[in-house]
């Protein structure tokens, strides 16, 4: 202990004025009006500090959330709330204008620094300190509101401690309306805000015996939970070892750790709560644990207690599991409603390369090429704009109108073209009708692949939503990794048809039943093209739906046109008023469309169609609300581009049973529309481990954490799940975790 007390001492030293002087920053004394400190960061060669919002203004009556940024320099550290053995923590002294309040830290978990027989908490690298600011409700939009707060931190490295001061100022903008994050700096604060510990219900009992203290926790976000890491953090310094648990063990109810406690704590007895922070592998939560027995239920596994690892850091198994799920969901993506439109193209082309074994390998490595490349794309795309901070998951292309009205037009051509109106490729090769290439070669080829995974992938099958919700707190090139080998199980089944001359050789030899084949294929791709334009009335309402239906009428009459111009062509006839005609209807159907598009959408009620149970929109507050009622509640991430929640709707959650489950129970049925790009559903989704609808949880009353259903329903499953829901009872199966 005679390093701590140095160490101590020379914190007396420095807070007493023998501290190295800062000429870049305020010092602690001075007198500085708001107006004479300029915004933006101070440094020294230890630290740069930073006030950091998290989003760009703050809306009157709002509570803003505003972040003291640390970039601590390599060899040096700061202190949690409790510091541990040595060092003190950060301190904030605000300087507000009348009405503007500034709530307390709230305190990332520390990591471990260990220094001979001293443990501290604390922080290295870059750290966000989140803390609530209240705005009043007087606050005049347009105007700014100047924030100006006094920062005490001591920075330490293994050999000195600097107790260092800074005067910082923020200038906060008032508007109205909810404003965007501020990049990435934003996103990590508002992941910080989300995770942050807070008391979640959780029965704790402290046990003092045998020179060991134990503390066990059961209830609240604890039942039920598939623990695999615990560790404690306490809020006070002085009653135990801040070296990790001596040991961990988790039960049916619960978990317990053995802690060491000091020589005081041991001498005196334990007489009042032991408070702080139990932190384990799926969520973060305050407790309070009352000295008593240690409650039943908590023991029987073991579990690891090293501290959590930092974020650039990650397991192994949990990306082979990633990848893994990822290829199985991709096989199993082939058997989606939402992929036969895109089936149907390779069956044709299967159909026309039978003849030739090299044809269907080039067909088919072209296929897989254009599938990668746009996985890839599409999860690239994904990532750095989660990196920017925007709050977007799996899907989101199909969240754009524009881009859902041209998937529809570009439907009802390829559907045009394999009814035979016209050809894409090869001209025609000789009057009297010889067969037409319709998206033939290797270019056809990767472009079919690219469009398999455009309309498709937002139809997220079992494995792989588990596997795109881990991608997306994998490193970039692992994220990437799994991407591709979804994208590889996709693309396999046709892939492997297309690579084996033994299975060609069994297709029928080529002949006119292929024209009759094509122009019964080109059904499922006009099924599609009033799917998406479905989507797109429910997306922007009926006014630009109609204005997107006289668009397609044109491009009808474009592409008539000119397929009309390639047969007077080929027959050797002018063509030059088809051209232009075909030429004119295409610019006023691309036209028309973009004006749909850019109209503002109309209010949208809900998803559906108006058939099944009552439903009430989705909102955390409507989810307590219901629970502190008594209330099971039903939950439904659906969108109206997602296909699988379409058919989940029509067989399983809006059948008559159900609907009379939801009834006698009291369920309150609650839908989170995604229809349309909404970051607080895409932050809930994250939540729960997922990217992507569908996601349907039922919580019992008095139990935080959900149970998930799985991505296809049966009306067995919900029935069940409602029924034990409703008794109280956790069913069957893993349940979410709360805050992971």
């Amino acid at each position: 202990m005679r390093l701590s007390l140095l160490i101590a001492w020379l914190f007396v030293l420095l807070a007493g004025g023998f501290g190295l002087p800062e000429p870049a920053r305020a010092q602690p004394g001075m007198s500085r009006a708001p107006s004479a400190i300029a915004p933006g960061p101070q440094r020294n060669v230890r630290i740069e500090v930073e006030l950091v919002p998290m989003n760009a203004w703050a809306a009157p009556g709002s509570t803003a959330v505003v972040a003291l940024r640390q970039k601590i320099q390599p060899g040096w550290h700061t202190y949690w709330r409790n510091p541990g053995d040595s060092g003190g923590p950060t301190t904030l002294d605000w300087s507000l204008p009348a009405g503007v309040v500034a709530g307390e830290i709230l305190w990332p978990l520390p990591n471990r620094q260990r220094l001979g027989d001293i443990v501290n908490l604390g922080y290295e690298g870059q750290v966000f300190l989140p803390v609530p600011i209240d705005i009043p409700a007087g606050a005049r939009p347009g105007t700014t509101i100047p924030l100006t707060v006094t920062v005490l931190l001591f920075v330490c490295s293994d050999e000195m401690c600097v107790p260092d001061s800074f005067t910082l100022r923020l200038d906060l903008p008032i508007r109205d309306g909810t404003a965007p994050l501020t990049g990435a700096d934003g996103a990590a604060i508002q992941r910080l805000v989300e995770t942050a510990p807070r008391p979640a219900g959780i029965t704790a009992r402290a046990t003092l015996t045998g020179g060991r203290l134990v503390l066990s926790a059961t209830g609240g976000a604890l039942a039920g939970a598939d623990i695999g890491r615990a560790t404690f953090y306490p809020f006070e310094a002085g009653r135990i070892d801040h070296d990790v648990a001596l040991s961990a063990a988790a039960g049916p109810d619960g978990l317990s750790l053995t802690l060491d406690p000091t020589d005081d704590l041991v001498a005196s007895g334990l007489t009042a709560p032991l408070a702080g922070v139990l932190a384990t592998d799926v969520g973060a939560w305050e407790i309070a644990a009352m000295p008593g027995s240690p409650l039943p239920g908590t023991t029987g596994r073991g579990l690891a207690t090293a501290d959590a690892p930092g974020g650039g850091a990650f397991d192994a198994g949990t990306a082979a599991r990633a990848i893994l799920f990822a290829f199985l969901g991709g096989l199993i993506l082939n058997l989606m409603p939402c992929v036969f439109p895109v089936l149907a193209l390779k069956a044709s082309a299967l159909a026309r390369s039978s003849r030739d074994a090299g044809e269907a390998r080039v067909d088919g490595l072209a296929y897989l090429a254009g599938v990668l490349a746009t996985f890839l794309m599409l999860g690239g795309v994904l990532l750095v704009l989660r990196g920017l901070g925007q709050e977007i998951g799996w899907g989101f292309q199909l969240q754009s109108p524009p881009v859902v009205a041209l998937l529809a037009l570009l439907m009802l051509v390829v559907g045009l073209n394999l009814a035979g109106l016209f050809q894409i490729g090869l001209g025609l090769q000789a009057a009297g009708g010889s067969r037409l290439s319709r998206l033939n070669g290797p270019i056809g080829a990767f472009f079919t692949g690219v469009l398999a995974v455009v309309v498709a992938a937002p139809c997220t099958a079992p494995f792989m939503a588990v596997a795109l919700g881990a991608a997306l707190v994998l490193p970039a090139p692992l994220a990437l990794l799994v991407f591709l080998f979804l994208g590889l199980g996709l693309a396999l089944p046709y892939l492997a048809i297309s690579l084996s001359p033994g299975l060609l050789a069994r297709l029928p030899r080529p002949g006119p039943w292929m024209e009759r084949l094509q122009q019964v294929l080109s059904v499922p791709m006009f099924a599609a093209a009033l799917w998406l334009g479905w989507v797109f009335q429910r997306q922007q309402g009926w006014t630009p739906a109609l204005l997107l239906m006289a668009g397609a009428t044109l491009l009808g009459l474009a592409v008539w046109a000119f397929g009309r111009r390639q047969t007077a062509r080929a027959a050797g006839k002018p063509a030059r008023p088809l051209m232009l005609a075909s030429a004119l209807a295409l610019v006023v159907a691309l036209g028309l469309t973009g004006v749909a598009s850019s109209l503002a959408p109309s209010v949208r009620t809900g998803s559906g169609d108006g058939s099944g149970p009552a439903t009430r929109p989705w909102s955390a507050q409507a989810v307590a609300e219901a629970q502190a009622a008594g209330k099971p509640v039903l939950v439904d991430f659906t969108a109206d581009w997602c296909v699988s929640c379409k058919i989940n709707e029509r067989t399983s959650l809006h059948s008559p049973r159900v609907a009379e489950a939801i009834a006698r129970t009291g369920t309150v049925y609650l839908v989170a529309d995604w229809t349309l790009r909404d970051p607080v559903i895409a932050r809930e989704l994250a939540r729960h481990g997922r990217s992507g609808v569908p996601l349907y949880l039922v919580y019992a009353p008095g139990e935080p954490a959900p149970r998930i259903l799985p991505q296809l329903l049966t009306e067995g499953i919900v029935l069940e799940a409602l029924e034990a829901a409703s008794s109280s009872r956790r069913p069957t199966g893993r349940p979410a975790a709360a805050g992971r």
